[in-house]
Formats: structure tokens, sequence, C-alpha cells
């Protein structure tokens, strides 16, 4: 049986991801901090499961993390361990440099030494099409250049230099990935959509940035990770991988749609609306990701179309009240990242 790493495994698509590499019959090592974003209830159905396994460990702690590594001698590791809130970037960078720079230099430090004599491990880093910034015509592909617009995405954007650095300067096996924005079941509500959903469950209206013009690629979380898994087989050491769905959505449009979701299941409320609110510093206007690569080369493509994957992940909140009980209620209702202090000229 193959064992592999997940870091951040009890985030939104950690999470997601084990459940998938434990039906596929892998052996998982979940490695997570418990940050407030981490949720003990998304991997409750899986907590019992022999082929599971729990520590909490920051990766910043390149010691213990080296000791798990040996002890279990994981074929690979799925780096999803981060900070990804965009507002909370804004409000409080210092927390994504130790998180997501930081921290993934650790990792690094320790999966070096490891391989030294275990040279077939592969170490998968999960980054994010915020990397490349606004594009605001075409699709951004692989070799295109970084220009990373929040703290966020510029901490994003280094821990992937710094993983493409150790694989021309020091020879670990690795990949780096981008992938568009996940939608999906266990997601937090600091994202749009599981936002949304609250709002709807409880007959508010929907917030929505700005002019609701900014336009995502959506995918569907399931297959982010089927894709994830498909590279764990099939990509090549040294290479990215964009993934995406090809499927752009402004933030009108999708919660336009979220309406027409929650319409099908249940009676709404009359204050679910949308309601315009002030817009986030430095906000880019469209992300958009070119896959080509992954798609004609490792033979993957998304199968969940928006309708029914938004769908699905009403169903599972619906099913899962519990989930927005086990989170602080101001972790779901505040607002972040719209006071940015400018610094007095001299």
């Amino acid at each position: 049986m193959k064992k592999v790493i997940v870091t951040g495994g009890l985030g939104f698509i950690g999470s997601n991801l084990i459940k998938i590499l434990l039906k596929k019959k892998y052996f998982v090592i979940n490695i997570d901090k418990v940050s407030y974003s981490s949720n003990f209830y998304n991997v409750k159905k899986f907590s019992n499961n022999r082929n599971y396994k729990f520590f909490k460990i920051d990766i910043n702690n390149d010691k213990k993390i080296l000791k798990i590594l040996k002890k279990y001698k994981p074929n690979a590791i799925f780096n999803l361990a981060a900070e990804t809130h965009v507002d909370r970037s804004i409000d409080g960078p210092e927390s994504f440099i130790k998180s997501n720079i930081l921290g993934t230099f650790k990792l690094l430090q320790a999966f070096r030494k490891f391989v030294e004599r275990n040279k077939k491990s592969l170490l998968i880093h999960i980054s994010t099409d915020e990397v490349y910034g606004d594009v605001l015509t075409g699709r951004s592909k692989e070799e295109d250049a970084y220009k990373p617009s929040s703290p966020y995405a510029a901490s994003k954007a280094s821990s992937d230099h710094l993983v493409y650095s150790y694989i021309r300067t020091f020879k670990i096996p690795a990949i780096i990935t981008n992938c568009s924005n996940n939608y999906g079941p266990r997601q937090h509500p600091e994202k749009l959509i599981p936002k949304l959903i609250y709002n709807i469950f409880n007959n508010k209206s929907l917030p929505i940035y700005g002019k609701g013009e900014n336009s995502r690629e959506w995918i569907y979380v399931d297959d982010h990770c089927e894709a994830l898994v498909k590279i764990l087989e099939k990509g090549k050491v040294g290479n990215f991988y964009n993934i995406g769905s090809n499927l752009n959505l402004n933030n009108i449009k999708i919660s336009k749609l979220l309406i027409k979701v929650a319409k099908s299941k249940f009676k709404i409320g009359k204050n679910v609306n949308i309601k315009f609110v002030k817009d986030r510093p430095g906000h880019d206007v469209r992300y958009a990701l070119n896959s080509n690569k992954l798609i004609k080369k490792l033979k993957w493509k998304p199968k969940i179309n928006i309708f029914n994957g938004l769908g699905m992940t009403f169903d599972w909140y619906l099913r899962n009240p519990g989930y927005y009980l086990s989170l602080k209620k101001k972790d779901i209702t505040a607002r972040l990242g719209n006071k940015v202090k400018w610094l007095k000229k001299v």
C-alpha cells in the first residue's frame, strides 16, 4: 500500500483530498498545525479509518516533520499547509509569510534530507492561480510570469519559487500545481460560496464586493483532487501544472446561480438578495488558467458542471448543520480586508 502525507489536511482541499486518497486505497498521514481554518469536523467520517493517521505538527517544525518522514517513508507529500484568505492577508500579512514562505522552506529542508536516502519520494506543492495576477484577456499558461497583487498571492508565489529553486539546485523530486477557485463541501465560510450559502440559510443578504464584476474560474473540489492524484501517478518531476475548469463566472452570476440552486431545494427568505459592499483593496478583476498541458499530457478533465457542483455543495451543508456550529460565529460573519492604514506622508 502506497503511503502519502497531506499537510493542511484538516482544511478544505486537504480533507477532500484525503477522502479521495482513502477511497483509492492509499495510506494517508494528515499533518496539520490546527489553525482557525482547520476543522476536525472535516475528517470525522474517516478519522477511525485504519489507513489514516493524524499528527498535530506545524510544518515550520522541520525536526518533527523529518521524524515523520523517516518513520513512515511516504511515497509522496501533498503540501496544502497554507494561509489562504486574501482578506486576512490584507489585515495581517505576517502569518502568511510565516506559514506560506517560511513553512514551505522548512518543509523543503526536511524533504531534502529525507530524499537523500528515499529518492523515489515526491513532493507535490499546491498553489493558486492568483500568483499570475490580473488576466484581463486569454488564460495564464504555466510559463507565464508571476504578477501577484495581494500579500497572500505574493506569499504563494514566493513559495512556488522556493520549491522550484530546490528542484533546480538540490535536485529534489517535486512538482508545482496552480489551481483556480475551488468550491464544494467543507469550505470555510470566510470564502465566497460557503458564506453566501450560510446567509441564504439564515435569510440574510448576499454581500458582493464592489460592482460584482470580478471574474473567477470555478472548479469543484473533487475535480481538483482527482487532478492531484493524476499528477501523483503520472506527473513529470520538475513541471508546473495548471488545474482549472475553463469556466469563468463573475460574482454577480455566481450569486444568482446560487439563489437558483437554493430555490430548487427549499423556499428562501425575503431578505436573500444581492447587496454590494465596499470592495477589497487591490482586488484583481479576473483570473483564468490554461489547463491544456494537464488535459492533453495526463488525460485529465473536470467532470462536475457548475450547477451540479453547487447543488452537491448545498446538499452537503444541508446534511451537515453541525459544520457551521463547529465554527466561531465571528469567523463566519466578520468582514475582513476592508481597512487599509496608509502611511502618513513625512
